[in-house]
């Protein structure tokens, strides 16, 4: 990967829907070159996807808490029934497992504290091997879903507003 491939990543990282005529002018390369080395950066998994960023307010789900999850055993047999049941889980919005106490760390999106509430105790403590759930109800994003800094130097993506992706 070089220069020109880490300029494509951090354009396209704050405006994915750059046609490739676009990200060419940005990036400084015809249109040609360009497509293939984007072609090459997916075929080779360095981009996984394309997306749409959606406002979760926007869709009645601005309710967000952090949940920490301790499990009662960590054996893979509970590890692997507690992952592919919280997979099953809509609410889940982001879940990662941590070295440490705790085990669990989930950002969850619900409509209300009620919802929330609902989603605890039917769902989230039903879930394989959950020994202690602790929540934290989210005030304010302050940095959400930066982009990765892969340029080199002065090279990381420029900032822009969500809204002119």
């Amino acid at each position: 990967m070089d220069d020109i491939d880490r300029q494509i990543l951090a354009e396209l990282q704050v405006a994915g829907r750059l046609t490739v005529t676009e990200l060419a002018d940005r990036v400084r390369l015809s249109a040609g070159p360009c497509h293939r080395r984007l072609r090459e950066l997916e075929r080779v998994k360095v981009i996984t996807g394309y997306r749409a960023v959606v406002d979760p307010a926007a869709v009645g789900l601005g309710f967000e808490v952090l949940v920490n999850v301790t499990m009662e055993r960590e054996d893979s047999t509970t590890i692997r029934e507690f992952e592919t049941a919280l997979v099953e889980v809509p609410e889940v919005r982001h879940a990662e497992r941590l070295f440490g106490d705790p085990d669990y760390l989930l950002r969850v999106a619900t409509k209300d504290l009620a919802g929330f509430a609902a989603l605890r105790d039917e769902k989230l403590a039903a879930l394989p091997g959950v020994q202690r759930l602790t929540s934290t109800i989210v005030m304010k994003r302050i940095v959400e879903d930066r982009p990765l800094p892969v340029g080199r130097g002065t090279g990381t993506p420029r900032t822009r507003s969500r809204g002119r992706q």
